[in-house]
């Protein structure tokens, strides 16, 4: 028994040193800075033994090549590059697409809410990111920001009637407001409170990783092919649940036959019209109940997380700087005294002091904190004229980016001034991008920045804000991309 166990550790340990010999040989032939903290496992070793998010471990090897346009890491099987350059950048994400198109990550056929617009790739993906576009229209955004304002007016209710909430779990109650403002404006789901959406514990308990969704998720990155080998599934414990919903939020307003402009309505319309069909390849996708769930599934779980970290982020630095709170505050006011207490998308898009603060807010802590994408035929980046063969897996930075001084003077500092009138267009470039950038941006961005301002707006009308900061500092929850601030209360205060 101990030979064979000295046996297996023997091929173990020879299977690591010949990986890791192969992965930083790989990297040099090309010309490419290698990190070699570990060789075979790159930053996804400390992701699992650290209690750090992801994005912390890609900021330790951005600081340590400060002048590398690229690093590559290991990986079990796929050769893996950290392209930091953003000239790099730019050519993945938009000027060399067509190389870049995949997301990184292919879920497993039967891992149904997982088939979404943010998982699929290739033409799958272009019919029904095409199909959605049309859900965030201008006109249809108008009719969602209503009912988006109205939940905002709930949810301050809600808090007023239970002031204990003011001082607990600030971004818990930011999710739930998210969570049933995309019910109620998105799957025109309503209840008699609007904490009662079916849909907030599924949201909840979709992002909120855990040591076995580490696991897969660290699994899928460094070898696909292992990944679907043991036929791993990302979202499969929410399928009963949430496709079901699906299915009776579609039948029901076939039923109906009232138009909300809506994604329930975008449903009826597809399944109307037949199969998904495109001309270049011919290929041709039923959109079933199951393919609508998982776009919905997406815009649920998209909607909740990224949306409540912005709103979070912003509270807690206006907590921190009371005179830009009180320019907001009168702008907010201004706004109020002006058109009453419902207010307009076209209201809302206009203030432009609420833009500047949301965007600063997102640069020092963007709602997630990279991209990922695969090269799906070989290319060369501009920059280093870096050889990149199909089948590469890229990671590309976003937090690094907005916290450095090279291209965000004093970075550390919250200055909405960075996206004034003046100053916006020198900073509206590769190196911010909090929604992503390129046709694979998030296709519900102008969606999300209206639910955070529906939120914010009333809040603030509402509230002032006061931010404490635990001893050690702000800290960041163990994500996979999300960037969660943690070690700080929010306090929301009485106005009136």
């Amino acid at each position: 028994m101990l030979a064979v166990l000295l046996a297996f550790i023997s091929i173990v340990v020879t299977f690591i040193y010949i990986n890791g010999r192969y992965n930083e040989n790989y990297w040099k032939k090309r010309g490419v800075a290698f990190y070699k903290k570990n060789k075979v496992m790159g930053v996804f070793w400390d992701f699992m033994t650290k209690p750090k998010a992801l994005f912390e471990n890609l900021c330790d090897i951005y600081k340590e090549y400060p002048d590398e346009p690229a690093v590559g890491i290991g990986t079990l099987f796929t050769p893996t590059l950290y392209v930091r350059d953003p000239l790099n950048i730019q050519h993945v994400l938009t000027t060399n697409f067509k190389s870049f198109n995949h997301r990184g990550l292919e879920p497993n056929e039967d891992d149904i809410l997982a088939g979404s617009i943010l998982f699929l790739n290739g033409t799958k993906w272009k019919m029904l990111r095409q199909s959605m576009t049309p859900l965030f229209t201008s006109a249809k955004l108008k009719s969602m920001y209503c009912v988006m304002d109205k939940s905002a007016q709930e949810f301050v209710l809600y808090l007023k009637e239970n002031p204990k909430l003011l001082k607990g779990d600030t971004f818990h109650n930011l999710s739930t407001f998210c969570s049933a403002a995309i019910g109620a404006s998105v799957f025109g789901v309503t209840t008699k409170s609007m904490f009662d959406s079916p849909f907030l514990d599924v949201a909840r308990r979709a992002i909120n990783t855990g040591i076995v969704r580490n696991i897969k998720f660290t699994i899928g990155n460094l070898s696909q092919s292992m990944f679907k080998m043991l036929n791993l599934n990302i979202f499969k414990e929410f399928e009963p649940f949430f496709i079901t919903a699906i299915k009776q939020i579609i039948q029901q307003r076939k039923l109906e036959n009232v138009k909300k402009n809506d994604f329930a309505d975008i449903c009826v319309t597809l399944q109307d019209n037949g199969n998904l069909k495109d001309t270049d390849s011919g290929l041709e996708l039923e959109p079933t109940d199951e393919v609508l769930a998982a776009q919905a599934f997406f815009f649920l779980v998209a909607g909740v997380e990224p949306t409540a970290t912005t709103m979070f982020s912003t509270l807690l630095e206006l907590g921190k700087h009371p005179e830009i709170q009180e320019r907001l505050h009168k702008e907010i006011d201004e706004a109020f005294e002006k058109h009453g207490k419902d207010i307009s998308c076209t209201v809302a898009s206009n203030m432009e002091y609420l833009d500047m603060v949301i965007n600063e807010a997102m640069r020092l802590n963007p709602p997630i904190g990279f991209l990922s994408r695969k090269c799906v035929e070989n290319t060369v980046l501009p920059v280093g004229n870096i050889k990149v063969d199909k089948g590469t897996n890229i990671t590309l930075p976003i937090y690094e980016l907005h916290h450095d001084p090279k291209y965000h003077p004093d970075p550390e500092t919250f200055n909405p001034e960075r996206f004034s009138t003046e100053n916006k267009n020198s900073i509206m470039d590769t190196t911010y991008m909090p929604f992503g950038r390129g046709n694979r941006n998030c296709v519900g961005m102008r969606f999300a920045q209206l639910q955070a301002k529906s939120g914010l707006i009333h809040l603030l009308r509402n509230f002032s804000v006061n931010t404490k900061i635990l001893e050690g500092g702000i800290k960041y929850s163990k994500e996979q991309f999300q960037v969660r601030v943690t070690n700080v209360n929010v306090e929301l205060i009485p106005r009136y």
